[in-house]
């Protein structure tokens, strides 16, 4: 079977998060964490986009094959893992840092992330917020972000935050995990 390379660039919180998740399904090559969306020139250090001064959301970039997972069967394990609904904020995580976004690669991207929100929004009481606009300059971001979950399993953070959403993501879409 050939390969079908896409990427998918998300923000849905801290980016520890969605990393861990992301990481756990069949089909993804690559996850990594960085910032995109930013208006100050430069490459941003996680204290400045932390600050919220610089306009930067924290995302990863999911590669993946379109072959064995759709850009959609991304989106709906993306929306089943943070709050769409709040607007620059997940749990604790407060700031536009936090934003929920899809940043497209492409107008078809661009469709399909509209349509899966739309279709969503009966999953939820309140309005789903999350952005969806063009992907610009993408920073990777400093090397102790990656990996963060596999790496600090036992961290504070990690274990009350992040590994509810992997159990969660386990019930949710077990058919969908690397073995």
């Amino acid at each position: 079977m050939n390969k079908q390379w896409e990427v998918a660039t998300l923000g849905g919180g801290c980016f520890w998060c969605v990393e861990a998740v992301f990481q756990q399904i069949k089909g993804v090559e690559q996850v990594v964490s960085g910032y995109s969306g930013g208006t100050v020139p430069g490459t941003p250090t996680y204290r400045e986009v932390c600050s919220g001064l610089t306009g930067h959301a924290e995302v990863v970039q999911v590669t993946f094959d379109a072959s064995v997972i759709s850009f959609e069967e991304i989106l709906i394990i993306f929306f089943t893992s943070h709050d769409p609904t709040t607007l620059n904020r997940q749990g604790a995580d407060q700031g536009s840092q936090y934003r929920s976004v899809i940043y497209y690669h492409s107008e078809a991207q661009k469709v399909i992330a509209e349509q899966v929100i739309e279709n969503a929004q009966k999953y939820f009481d309140d309005k789903i917020v999350t952005e969806v606009s063009p992907l610009g300059p993408f920073f990777e971001a400093e090397d102790y972000h990656q990996d963060y979950y596999k790496n600090n399993p036992d961290q504070g953070y990690c274990s009350v935050v992040i590994s509810p959403k992997i159990s969660k993501l386990r019930k949710m879409h077990a058919d969908k995990l690397k073995t």
